[in-house]
């Protein structure tokens, strides 16, 4: 077998493991990988192989990186789940008070119960998801 031919092995293999970690480490040693490949292929020097692929690979961990995981691990925060349902609308489908009730959020029946104590709110009625608590929405009749 051919360096430049385990050498792509071995990159391809790197950037298939990175689906596992998620951080970029191995996607940079991969890509690495992949360079020293083509080193191996121009040049067939191992010392200039290795060469290559270490200077790449701390190359692209130092700069690319750190770019990476801004865009795609630390960007702004989606909300997801129950925090995209905090501050939606519903509406009111049985009376809801602070002991429960049920209201109609994002297409489906919620649970539900009112934010301020004593407050009754009526069917019909638009609401304002406060937050969500377990299986229940707890809402607010004022937005």
């Amino acid at each position: 077998m051919t360096a430049a031919l385990i050498w792509l092995i071995i990159g391809i293999g790197l950037m298939v493991a990175e689906v596992l970690s998620g951080d970029f480490v191995l996607l940079m040693l991969g890509a690495g990988a992949l360079f020293g490949a083509g080193s191996a292929a121009l040049s067939g020097n191992p010392f200039i192989d290795v060469g290559v692929f270490a200077v790449s690979s701390v190359g692209l961990l130092v700069l690319a990186r750190p770019a990476l995981k801004r865009k795609f691990l630390s960007g702004p925060g989606v909300k997801t789940n129950t925090e995209a349902l905090v501050g939606a609308q519903a509406v009111v489908l049985s009376t809801v008070d602070p002991h429960g009730g049920q209201v109609k959020l994002a297409g489906d029946v919620w649970s539900a119960r009112s934010f301020a104590d004593g407050q009754v709110i009526q069917p019909g009625t638009s609401v304002t998801v406060v937050e969500i608590s377990g299986a229940t929405a707890v809402v607010s009749a004022e937005p």
